[in-house]
């Protein structure tokens, strides 16, 4: 009896072992045929190595170690029911690694694409449409890839399986109401792959939505964050930006154009006030060389409107160079020509002689 049990235990031990070192061995030798073409690659691109590295080599090791684990489960002499167990773990495990390796390739592709691209650039338009468009779209493939790996994964249940044949029946159905119920959850869904597409806006960009100024931090399927002068997150609903008005203002170039406005009485001199404006933003470095001006805007029965118009590179430059020129005009006008504030004028010989005038 002993001798029967301790053949039964071998037997089924043996093939444990086998299963084991057969794998590891394995293992070892795809991690050293990977650094060998890690290697090839390096001397072909240098950054061909890093993705490699950083992308393939863990899925694909996995991947070698249960193809091979699948190749040696026929020969093994176990029990019908564990080896069918063993070939369903295994055939989920493979579908889960695929679906790991191939989201893994497409965040290589986005950082083989996106390397030719600086956001850190002044004029950096073409990388925010590029960083965009990539990004929108690789989330797209992710849900795809998954909602794949899940149905896969789904079928391999036989009961499963036979419960999603008899519904078929019933599709027509099950369509009508879940597209009812899920109805603003599709439309969040196209509205993202439709902005994606068109583009009204990118990574970086600078928007106004909501009375809030701000940049553009983050772009979902769902939902778009704007990062607010103030360091504050303003969180949008995608759709937002393709059903209601809203400012973009680096759609085609980060240039943009800033006004100053000042009340003055109407004895100023506004060639030496131009003077003057044209004298500071030359002296500034905000000021990108393109546009400096000043009119007369309105006037009125006791003061007239200037409007200095300057321009520069970006909104950021814009705002500080609009403060930068306020402030020195003002304080022009307050040392050089004081009388030209704004004033309230009153003539005395309007009243007649003899009459008190309270002030």
């Amino acid at each position: 009896m002993r001798t029967s049990g301790l053949a039964e235990y071998m037997a089924f031990a043996k093939p444990i072992g086998f299963l084991l070192l057969l794998p590891m061995a394995v293992y070892v030798g795809t991690t050293g045929l990977l650094l060998l073409v890690r290697r090839l690659a390096e001397k072909a691109s240098p950054g061909a190595a890093e993705l490699i590295k950083t992308y393939a080599s863990r899925p694909v090791r996995i991947l070698v170690v249960l193809a091979t684990i699948g190749m040696v489960l026929p020969v093994m002499e176990w029990p019908s029911e564990l080896l069918g167990v063993s070939r369903h773990v295994l055939a989920l495990s493979m579908i889960g690694v695929c679906a790991w390796l191939l989201i893994n390739a497409t965040l290589a592709g986005r950082r083989v694409v996106l390397r030719r691209y600086d956001l850190g650039k002044a004029d950096n338009l073409r990388a925010r449409a590029m960083t965009t468009q990539v990004t929108m779209l690789l989330r797209v493939l992710w849900v795809v890839i998954c909602v794949l790996a899940i149905a896969c994964m789904l079928m391999t249940f036989e009961r499963i399986r036979q419960l999603g044949i008899s519904l078929l029946a019933s599709a027509g159905l099950i369509g009508i109401v879940a597209g009812f119920a899920a109805q603003k959850s599709l439309a969040t869904l196209v509205a993202g792959i439709q902005l994606a597409i068109t583009q009204p806006i990118r990574i970086d960009d600078v928007v106004v939505i909501e009375g809030e100024w701000g940049r553009i931090e983050e772009i979902t399927l769902t939902y778009v964050v704007v990062r607010i002068w103030d360091e504050r997150r303003l969180v949008v609903p995608i759709t937002q930006f393709l059903e209601k008005p809203f400012q973009n203002w680096t759609r085609q170039s980060a240039q943009i154009l800033g006004t100053v406005y000042l009340w003055v009485d109407y004895k100023i001199p506004i060639a030496a006030l131009r003077q003057e404006l044209e004298r500071v933003v030359s002296d500034s470095p905000l000021w990108d060389g393109r546009v400096c001006g000043m009119q007369v805007t309105e006037a009125g029965e006791r003061a007239m409107q200037l409007r200095a118009l300057v321009s520069a590179s970006d909104s950021g430059k814009c705002w500080e160079l609009r403060c930068e020129v306020r402030e020195k005009l003002v304080d022009y006008v307050q040392r050089h020509h004081p009388g030209a504030l704004p004033c309230l004028r009153a003539r005395l010989d309007a009243f007649p002689q003899g009459e008190n005038i309270e002030a």
